[in-house]
């Protein structure tokens, strides 16, 4: 394991290679292909369906990688033909986030799929600002500093979101 600094107390623990293959060329049918695995199995163990639509809505998203919104989504849905409105779009999303196979990434207002549902238990998402991508790494479980600033105020976090936003390596190299 190694760790990257966010510029606080708090670090994102990453394996040598985690989110990086999202910012670099990689075997992206592969990716795509283990992906839906992963969610039809956790689909199968947790006795839920992963309905068309809901399997179509995970397969744009795993499409580039890059964050979409639910509007952007319905826009999809509708140039392949489908006749989505948005609770379509929105139910398969949350079906997708209950089950932990799609976040949002809350400053984007927009949702990726999950690039490891079998061991994601404190994602951290980094957004490039040039090219969109988002890469999941896990954060690790010490407290963030903004936990520990509410602690020492008595101030209750409900939700933490952890997002950063840089130039992944593949737009640093472009430079």
């Amino acid at each position: 394991m190694s760790a990257v600094s966010k510029g606080t107390d708090e670090t994102v623990a990453t394996s040598d290679r985690a989110g990086q293959e999202i910012f670099t060329p990689h075997d992206h049918a592969a990716c795509v292909s283990n992906s839906f695995a992963a969610a039809e199995a956790r689909c199968e163990s947790g006795k839920v369906r992963l309905t068309e639509n809901r399997r179509r809505v995970l397969d744009l998203l795993l499409e580039e990688h890059r964050p979409m919104g639910a509007y952007a989504i319905l826009e999809r849905l509708r140039a392949i033909g489908y006749s989505a409105q948005p609770p379509v779009a929105y139910r398969a999303l949350d079906f997708l986030m209950e089950k932990g196979l799609a976040h949002r990434i809350e400053s984007l207002n927009a949702y990726v799929a999950c690039s490891n549902p079998e061991n994601c238990t404190n994602p951290a998402f980094l957004v490039c600002q040039v090219c969109d991508r988002v890469a999941e790494a896990q954060a690790d479980d010490r407290p963030s500093a903004a936990a520990l600033a509410a602690g020492k105020i008595g101030f209750e976090i409900e939700q933490e979101f952890r997002e950063a936003r840089g130039t992944c390596p593949s737009c640093t190299n472009k430079a």
